[in-house]
């Protein structure tokens, strides 16, 4: 295996962080102007004693002025097929424009994206600084799954899972000596 070292800085940590992959959110909650909803990939589980969750937001996160609002959020894992919302939930439009094309049913007066493989509902716990972003820590108070498979971002982009056809791939991609690219 060979390791090449990245420079440390904002490009280098952006590349080296794009080979993290990760499942892609909307977090989702109600403000003072109505539902407010943001795509994020910066969430994990925190704690299972008490059920915690942690997640990121841009300091001028509308969805996060909803949350400080309502003190409640939703974590919505997306679905395979829901690239395009992913995509319209990372846009700047205003938030009415964003939940126009997109179902969404409230459970306790937060937004629950309709297609969303699984869900959480959470209280709002904490809130720390992290340098050009926030770190909001959620306690789980209401959760649920609807199955399918997960949308992921790697690399800079959208990807999906197919083990079978991606096993295929990464075998031929390994003897032409080229990366393997995760099936789509």
């Amino acid at each position: 295996m060979t390791q090449c070292a990245v420079t440390v800085d904002e490009r280098g940590f952006r590349s080296l962080m794009s080979r993290f992959a990760t499942g892609v959110t909307v977090i989702t909650s109600s403000g003072a102007d109505g539902p407010a909803g943001m795509t994020a990939n910066a969430v994990a589980s925190l704690s299972l004693e008490p059920l915690l969750v942690m997640i990121g937001f841009e300091l001028e996160s509308r969805t996060l002025a909803a949350v400080r609002h309502s003190h409640r959020f939703a974590v919505n894992v997306l679905a395979s097929d829901q690239e395009q919302v992913s995509r319209t939930f990372a846009g700047k439009q205003p938030e009415r424009e964003k939940f126009a094309g997109c179902a969404y049913t409230e459970r306790s007066g937060v937004p629950v994206l309709e297609g969303a493989i699984a869900w959480l509902h959470c209280e709002l716990a904490a809130v720390y600084p992290g340098g050009d972003h926030v770190i909001v820590v959620g306690s789980v108070v209401d959760m649920g799954e609807n199955g399918g498979e997960p949308l992921l971002f790697y690399g800079g982009d959208y990807r999906r899972l197919d083990s079978d056809v991606g096993a295929d791939r990464h075998q031929n991609a390994r003897h032409r000596g080229r990366p393997a690219r995760v099936a789509r």
